[in-house]
């Protein structure tokens, strides 16, 4: 009898492991078609570029000492974003407190790069304004302003950055603004190269944002480091009352510059309910730019008005990812 009850005990027990295992397989094999499907879904979220932040969309709550520039790089970090874009000018008052501009200079970098180590960003370029006009028909103003745009490309090096962003400014006849432009970036790229640094022309306003001449500065130019940022607005020529009053074709543009590119920037202005741009198609740029072969990073660059920049920063990164994922 006792044997008896044993032999049903162990019955039993091997009864329960069969289908204890039994149910274990089966729900493993419920999990693995989640987990592809998940991973397929991850997949298509991944856009051909990487994304980067341009200071300038956070130009607002800096300026009214909402935001400290020195807190960039873990606020892009806090935002989702692998790379930043510096603006110079935003850390002018910064550059003006010190005892020398050699020793600021010197102290904001080293405190830059400290941060974007920090909170693991990748600096990628440094958009340099105020230095002088680089496009003006005064030999002596525009030999400085090239000059004074040295320091930034050394800036750049240390930050381990691809790039500095200049302007051309200095005239409204094109074959003077042309001429000069010429003339100063082949002085500053050669400079620049000898940093291991590019020297890229972006669309912002004025002659800068007829596409077409600005080719004809980059074939006059004809050196590997100099190029194109791409803006995905800025293509206003003219302007009267603050208003343009003269564009140049937006996707037009944008394709012209794209073969110099080297950075783009993605503008933004507002969306509508369902998250697109209002002023511009995005997947139609974004097609232009991914048929260009381009694969680098993409800044996002809000300047908008009725949300917060925090609010369209993200709106454009989501759009980005979403038009971008679709390509």
């Amino acid at each position: 009898m006792k044997n008896h009850l044993v032999q049903s005990i162990k019955s039993f027990l091997l009864i329960l492991i069969f289908f204890t295992g039994l149910v274990s397989c089966k729900n493993q094999q419920n999990k693995e078609p989640k987990e592809e499907i998940a991973t397929a879904e991850n997949t298509n979220q991944v856009p051909f570029f990487k994304l980067s932040l341009a200071q300038w969309s956070l130009s607002k709550p800096i300026h009214s000492g909402e935001m400290d520039p020195m807190d960039f790089a873990e606020k892009a970090n806090e935002m989702g974003f692998d790379g930043i874009e510096y603006v110079s000018q935003l850390y002018t008052p910064i550059l003006e407190k010190g005892e020398s501009s050699e020793v600021a200079m010197k102290n904001l970098l080293d405190s830059l790069k400290a941060k974007s180590e920090r909170y693991n960003v990748k600096n990628i370029l440094i958009m340099v304004d105020n230095e002088g006009d680089l496009a003006t028909p005064n030999e002596k103003e525009r030999n400085l302003a090239v000059e004074n745009h040295k320091k930034w490309v050394d800036a750049a090096q240390f930050l381990e950055c691809h790039s500095v962003r200049v302007n051309l400014f200095g005239s409204s006849d094109e074959k003077i603004w042309k001429d000069n432009s010429i003339e100063s970036l082949k002085k500053l790229g050669e400079y620049a190269s000898t940093r291991g640094i590019n020297v890229l022309v972006e669309n912002h306003g004025n002659l800068t944002s007829n596409a077409k001449l600005l080719v004809e500065v980059m074939e006059g130019v004809n050196l590997p480091n100099v190029g194109t940022l791409p803006d995905f607005g800025n293509f206003c020529i003219k302007h009267e009352d603050n208003k343009c009053t003269e564009e140049y074709p937006r996707y037009q543009g944008i394709e012209e510059m794209m073969p110099f590119a080297k950075a783009v920037s993605a503008k933004s202005y507002d969306f509508n309910a369902e998250g697109q741009e209002t002023t511009m198609d995005y997947q139609k740029i974004l097609k232009i730019v991914k048929d260009a072969g381009y694969t680098g990073f993409i800044g996002v660059e809000y300047e908008g008005n009725r949300l917060s920049a925090e609010e369209g920063i993200m709106a454009t990164k989501k759009l980005l990812i979403a038009e971008g994922s679709k390509l």
